[in-house]
């Protein structure tokens, strides 16, 4: 009898694994004749409307006025909640003054004022981005004040060597403005070259009945 029982188990067991195996073997077969959704790079690229939800490099965020000039104010934020150390802020230097100003801020200064000196520009003079070291943790974005920061959706940044990763975000920022501008004015002399559309005629009146 026991030895009964043990070939009966075995035997359930044996089945149980079967049917684990065709379960597998089922969905296998199943992805094997469905529609591929692996992109082939380079031949097939992903549609821009698809890679919104994608985080990529960070990138600055330019001033609605001036594209070109990011809305960074050189806080140093962004460098100080970085838990990598991927992020590198210079600041501008003040301006020195021309000897005209020197002169007149002296004598102010001598008539008991308080006169200010030029101060530097809130916009870094430089401002370099590690992606090597990046883990894409959001830390810049969400301390940044003045949402100077943002996610870009480049999904195809590729580079032979190290330093092709160390990027300008300035210089990315003013490229990226001249691409933005070209494409919009071309986006407009499309529209004025397309041809108008034909108006519609409008029926005669209908005489009226006497």
């Amino acid at each position: 009898m026991k030895c009964l029982l043990s070939v009966i188990a075995y035997v359930q067991d044996l089945l149980l694994r079967l049917w684990s195996l065709v379960v597998g073997l089922a969905i296998t077969l199943r992805f094997f004749v469905s529609r591929h959704k692996t992109v082939h790079y380079p031949r097939k690229v992903i549609e821009k409307e698809n890679t919104d939800s994608f985080r990529g490099p960070i990138e600055l965020v330019g001033l609605p006025k001036d594209p070109t000039t990011p809305k960074c104010i050189s806080c140093m934020l962004c460098v100080q909640a970085c838990p990598s150390g991927c992020i590198t802020v210079k600041k501008q230097p003040a301006p020195v003054m021309t000897p005209e100003q020197q002169k007149a801020f002296d004598e102010a200064t001598a008539r008991g004022e308080n006169p200010k000196k030029p101060t530097a520009p809130r916009n870094p003079a430089a401002y370099t981005y590690d992606y090597t070291y990046c883990s894409l943790c959001a830390c810049c974005v969400e301390a940044c004040p003045v949402d100077s920061i943002r996610f870009s959706h480049e999904i195809y940044l590729a580079g032979t060597r190290r330093a092709d990763f160390n990027l300008d975000l300035l210089a990315r920022l003013k490229r990226t403005a001249a691409k933005d501008a070209a494409a919009k004015a071309a986006r407009i002399e499309r529209t004025e070259a397309a041809p108008a559309a034909p108006k519609a005629e409008k029926a005669p009146a209908e005489e009226a009945t006497a």
